[in-house]
């Protein structure tokens, strides 16, 4: 059996980083938070208070794809965090890659916006949620993705992905 990736994909501040390091545990994978794969252009234009646009970030996606690639053929799991709002972002990621599964992360905007002023120390703004909101493509229907809610507990987001994660699995 070959290796796999799960994407966590969402919104900024809808617990990607968070419920993705979580999740890696329960289910003993590896973690890698995309953020980390940034080139430095765009940190810098993001913690400069800009959004990035598809020519940014198409190298981020490249790498994010080059990972999950990595993961298929060392025949490793893994768990990669991506923002991946639009469908030709996910669609990049696929391309190439035959056991990559996407979990999205929903929300409101009202509730991200909660938890947004609750963090501190991260590059993204407040002002930066609206641009997110706006560029989301949601994936309902797309192959190979699970749609989870973030209400509740991390615990409980936790528990929902990795049970559909596990049927999703068992499944195919």
């Amino acid at each position: 059996m070959a290796g796999s990736s799960v994407i966590v994909m969402g919104v900024c501040a809808c617990g990607k980083s968070t419920i993705g390091e979580h999740l890696a545990k329960k289910l003993g994978r590896k973690f890698i938070d995309g953020d980390d794969l940034h080139p430095r252009a765009n940190i810098q234009k993001m913690s400069s208070g800009e959004p990035l646009n598809d020519d940014d970030r198409s190298p981020w996606l490249e790498r994010i794809r080059d990972a999950a690639y990595s993961l298929e053929n060392k025949n490793e799991h893994g768990i990669i965090v991506c923002s991946a709002l639009k469908k030709k972002y996910r669609d990049q990621i696929r391309e190439g890659n035959e056991n990559v599964t996407f979990v999205f992360l929903d929300g409101d905007m009202d509730l991200i916006m909660e938890r947004m002023r609750m963090r501190r120390g991260h590059f993204m703004k407040e002002n930066m949620v609206k641009s997110q909101f706006e560029a989301l493509e949601r994936p309902d229907g797309e192959p190979q993705t699970l749609v989870i809610s973030i209400d509740g507990t991390i615990e409980d987001v936790v528990e929902r992905a990795a049970q559909e994660l596990t049927a999703s699995q068992e499944v195919a």
